[in-house]
């Protein structure tokens, strides 16, 4: 099957010199969640609006559904909703209006129905008749979600989609992001929130200084660039890790008291039964033990961390 997204060698400089994009390449598949983590400066924006027809490629290819960006814009806009950073809509309309109106901009036909049902699931219903200048930032973010929703978008872009919204919201954000994927709708956001990502995306791609410098599956990056723990809390504090165990990556923590092996992931042997004979052999005992998966935040972090020094 077809992306529904497949962008070519794009690139962007600004006015300024400023080079946005840098040669990137991606193909979004139909129907999965896709999140795009970077630093503050990275392009995701800047991708994001090229794909949305905010802003002008430099050079390079966009296709939505098979639709180029360019050459059939009106076909390839239709297919995509966005919902921005800023909080921006009409704010002397009610949002039954505002949102009906944000569907017939793409020339489609009234469909109150529709409307009910994405107002219903943003749990929005109750305030249709309410000014958007009278809701809650949380509310009004909503209604930005509602509005990308009305012309029924097959891509829909989240940018940055909880950034300033409570714990409360945000859960309900990612349960209707989950409902629109079954449904067939492809779900592309940018975040700052680690954990949203680690909990919602199928893959993850990973943009810095305007570079695509990763895209894993989110079960086979943790698989290849995690690290696993393993702590053991002994029954005699150690002052220094005997010469006999330097073939294994241990260090001392907790004065002494924590043993701790780090390994890879993906690791098929760990030799962990082996540590632990070779603890018994030098009469070391420990009371409790217990394992640790390094988080997607962390494996972040190293890989900015690693490509900053590299440069």
């Amino acid at each position: 099957m077809p992306p529904i997204l497949s962008i070519e060698r794009l690139n962007k400089t600004y006015a300024s010199g400023l080079a946005a994009l840098k040669n990137i390449d991606l193909e979004i598949r139909r129907g999965e969640i896709f999140a795009l983590l970077g630093p503050n400066g990275a392009g995701k924006t800047t991708l994001i609006s090229i794909v949305c027809g905010i802003v002008t490629p430099g050079t390079g290819r966009v296709r939505i559904d098979g639709h180029d960006i360019i050459e059939d814009y009106r076909a390839a806009r239709a297919m995509v909703g966005l919902v921005p950073q800023e909080l921006h809509t009409d704010m002397f309309e009610t949002v039954w209006e505002t949102v009906s109106f944000s569907r017939g901009l793409f020339g489609l036909a009234a469909n109150p129905a529709h409307i009910e049902q994405v107002l219903r699931d943003l749990s929005l219903w109750d305030k249709r008749k309410a000014e958007v200048m009278t809701l809650s930032g949380g509310m009004k973010r909503r209604v930005l979600i509602a509005k990308a929703l009305a012309h029924e978008p097959k891509v829909l872009f989240l940018d940055e989609p909880t950034a300033g919204v409570d714990v409360e919201l945000r859960r309900d954000m990612w349960a209707l992001v989950r409902k629109l994927r079954d449904t067939g709708v492809t779900i592309i956001l940018t975040t700052h929130y680690i954990e949203e990502a680690e909990e919602m995306a199928d893959r993850i791609g990973v943009i810095r200084r305007g570079e695509l410098i990763l895209v894993e599956t989110k079960t086979e990056l943790m698989k290849r660039l995690g690290k696993r723990q393993l702590a053991l809390q002994l029954q005699e504090p150690l002052e220094r890790i005997p010469e006999e165990l330097a073939a294994w990556d241990l260090s001392l923590t907790d004065g002494g008291n924590i043993l701790e092996y780090c390994f890879e992931a993906g690791q098929e042997h760990t030799e962990i039964p082996t540590l632990l004979r070779r603890l018994q052999d030098l009469g070391i005992e420990f009371k409790d033990l217990s394992t640790r998966q390094s988080s997607l935040e962390e494996i972040f972090v190293g890989l900015v961390s690693e490509r900053e020094a590299a440069t």
